[in-house]
C-alpha cells in the first residue's frame, strides 16, 4: 500500500482562530480501517494526537486517547530513549502499522502541523512550557496536574489558552466521576444546609535521596531534562519518579501533585464561596536536609474565604477525627460540611450524614454540573464543538493557585491574605516577590 498523508482534523473543523494549516508532512501507513470501514472512524474524521512525556502516568492517559475511535495516536516525545522507543511499540502494536513517530525534543513535535491535540505529562517543571508552545501552535491541550511551578506560570497558560482560542483540560480526572460530581452538587445546591467547612486531605511527600553526585546516565539528555530549572550535578535517581516530584527545583511536591485532586473538588463545589478573598495560614513538616529531597512532608493549613467558609488542607497522616467522622481510611478525600448534614467522597466511595442524602435527585431548577464519564472523551468531544471543557484552564488555575499560595505560607510561616480576584497577597511583599520562579536561560515563558 502507497503512502498517505495524515489529514488534520482541523481542516474540517475550520477552527474559529482562523489559523491556516499547511498539509501535513510526516506520512504513514493507512489500513483499511482507517478509511472508515469494519466501524472505525474515518481518517478525515480523526482527532490527532501527539504525547509529550510518556512515563507511567503519561503513558496511562495515551492508553484512554488509543481506545477513543475517533482520535490517533501519531507521536511520541520522551527525553528517555528506551521508555519512547517501548511506548511507540505499544502505539504501532494498537493500530497494526509502524505509523508512530519518536521524538526527543517536544518543539519538533508541537510544530507539526497535523497534530490537533498534545498530551503533555512530562515531569511537573516542564508542564507550562511544552503547553504553551502547544497552544501556540495552535493545538488544544490536555495537561497532567499539576500545573505550574509559580502563579505567573499558571497566569501565562491561563493567558495563552484564552488569546489563541484553545481547548484545555486538565488531569483532575476526578471531575468526571459520578460520586465527586454528586458531593459537588449535594453541596451548591445546600442539600447539606449552609456550607461552612470543606476538608480536604491527600497524600503527603517523601524524603530523602542520596545527595552525591554521580555521572550523568547515557539514557537521557540530562540537561534538556534540566531545561528551566537550575543546574545541579546529577544524583542518583533524580530523573525518576521517586525523587523528582519532591525536589522544589522540579515540583512543589504533593501539597500540589496530589493535592490538587482533593483541592479541585473543594473548588468545584464551594462554588462562589471560595472565590472570595481568603486569609491562609498554616505549617509544615519538612524533610532531613541531608537528602535532595526538599518539598513538604506534611501539612496543616487553614484557608478562611470571607464567604464564611473555611476549608483546611492537610497531607496524610489527617486528623483521626476525620477518620472517625466519615468513617473512611482513605489516604485522600474531601468532605463538605454543612447546617444540616454533610458528605465525603474519595476514589473508595460516597458518605453523607444523614445517609437519605445519597438518595437525592435533582430536579431541573437545582444546579447540575457537566456529566462526563471520561476524561479523554469529554476533551475530543470539547476539541469538536468548541465547548468548555469539564476541568477548563480557569477552573485549573483557580485549584492550583490554592496549592501555590499553601506552599508559601508554610514556607513563610506568615498569615497571609490573598485577593482572588487581583491574585495577589494584600500584605506580604515577601510572599508577593514568591508568586515568580526565574528560569535558566534560554527558556521563558
Amino acid at each position: 500500500m502507497g503512502k498517505k498523508k495524515i489529514i488534520s482534523r482541523r481542516r474540517f473543523l475550520k477552527r474559529a482562530t482562523g489559523l491556516s494549516m499547511a498539509a501535513a508532512g510526516f506520512p504513514y501507513f493507512v489500513p483499511s480501517s482507517a478509511l472508515g470501514k469494519a466501524g472505525n472512524v474515518a481518517a478525515s474524521n480523526r482527532i490527532i494526537v501527539g504525547c509529550v512525556g510518556v512515563g507511567p502516568q503519561g503513558t496511562g492517559v495515551m492508553g484512554n486517547f488509543l481506545r477513543q475511535k475517533d482520535a490517533r495516536v501519531v507521536a511520541i516525545c520522551d527525553l528517555k530513549k528506551q521508555r519512547r522507543q517501548a511506548v511507540r511499540n505499544i502505539v504501532n502494536k494498537h493500530y497494526k502499522d509502524t505509523g508512530c513517530v519518536v521524538y526527543e525534543d517536544f518543539r519538533e513535535l508541537v510544530a507539526r502541523d497535523d497534530i490537533d491535540v498534545v498530551l503533555v505529562a512530562t515531569s511537573d517543571h516542564w508542564h507550562v512550557l511544552v503547553s504553551l508552545a502547544a497552544v501556540r501552535s495552535g493545538k488544544d491541550v490536555y495537561m497532567e496536574k499539576p500545573m505550574g511551578l509559580s502563579v505567573e506560570q499558571d497566569q501565562a497558560m491561563r493567558e495563552a489558552v484564552h488569546r489563541y482560542g484553545r481547548k484545555f483540560q486538565f488531569g483532575t480526572q476526578q471531575r468526571s466521576n459520578r460520586n465527586f460530581r454528586f458531593a459537588c452538587e449535594l453541596a451548591l445546591n445546600e442539600r447539606i444546609g449552609k456550607l461552612h467547612t470543606i476538608n480536604v486531605w491527600s497524600p503527603g511527600s517523601s524524603s530523602g535521596g542520596d545527595p552525591k553526585p554521580v555521572l550523568e546516565p547515557d539514557w537521557i539528555d540530562y540537561d534538556m531534562w534540566l531545561g528551566p530549572a537550575p543546574y545541579v550535578p546529577y544524583t542518583k535517581n533524580r530523573c525518576s519518579n521517586s525523587r523528582w516530584w519532591f525536589i522544589s527545583d522540579y515540583a512543589l511536591g504533593f501539597i500540589a501533585g496530589w493535592g490538587i485532586h482533593p483541592v479541585d473538588i473543594a473548588i468545584w463545589g464551594g462554588g462562589d464561596k471560595v472565590k472570595t478573598p481568603v486569609e491562609i495560614e498554616g505549617t509544615g513538616v519538612w524533610p532531613s536536609p541531608d537528602g535532595v529531597c526538599d518539598t513538604a512532608r506534611n501539612w496543616k493549613i487553614a484557608c478562611r474565604y470571607d464567604s464564611g467558609v473555611t476549608m483546611n488542607f492537610t497531607g496524610d497522616p489527617y486528623p483521626d477525627q476525620w477518620k472517625k467522622r466519615y468513617g473512611r481510611t482513605t489516604s485522600h478525600g474531601t468532605a463538605f460540611e454543612g447546617t444540616k448534614g454533610w458528605v465525603h467522597v474519595d476514589r473508595a466511595g460516597i458518605n453523607a450524614h444523614p445517609r437519605e442524602l445519597l438518595s437525592t435527585e435533582f430536579g431541573p431548577n437545582d444546579i447540575q454540573l457537566v456529566n462526563s464519564g471520561n476524561h479523554v472523551r469529554n476533551l475530543l468531544d470539547c476539541v469538536k464543538s468548541r465547548a468548555q471543557t469539564i476541568s477548563n484552564v480557569d477552573a485549573a488555575v483557580q485549584g492550583d493557585i490554592i496549592c501555590q499560595i499553601s506552599d508559601i505560607t508554610i514556607r513563610l510561616e506568615q498569615k497571609l491574605k490573598w485577593d482572588h480576584n487581583k491574585e495577589r497577597f494584600l500584605n506580604s511583599d515577601e510572599a508577593n516577590r514568591m508568586l515568580k520562579r526565574a528560569m535558566r536561560s534560554p527558556w521563558h515563558l
